[in-house]
């Protein structure tokens, strides 16, 4: 039994109610075609249901290849500076340093 709708209710009505088995399972995202409208979305999406494990592959995951952590060792003067340039920008003082590695790297990358 459905509760009573409201004045103003946005829910949608539409999509027929199955149960977990009476939808078709989707396995692959290939198995998902590029749809017209609106219309023909959510037909697709009332007789179909992702898989579980799709769905959980779906979800990124840090890698720990993606992040490596390193020491490097500064002049105290210098690290004061990059510091108080950071604090000047409203940005972590690390975050910084690699965001000027990285500009320096695309830079020497295009010069060859």
């Amino acid at each position: 039994m459905e509760p009573p709708r409201r004045r103003g209710d946005t829910t949608l009505t539409s999509r027929p109610t199955h149960l977990e088995g009476d939808l078709a399972l989707v396995r692959s995202w290939k198995d998902v075609h590029a749809f017209e409208n609106d219309e023909e979305e959510g037909r697709f999406w009332a007789a179909h249901q992702l898989d579980a494990r799709l769905m959980q592959m779906s979800i990124h995951r840090n890698d720990v290849r993606e992040s490596t952590t390193i020491t490097l060792r500064f002049d105290p003067r210098m690290l004061s500076r990059i510091k108080r340039i950071a604090r000047r920008r409203y940005l972590n003082y690390q975050s910084m340093i690699k965001q000027w590695l990285s500009e320096r790297m695309e830079q020497e990358m295009k010069e060859g």
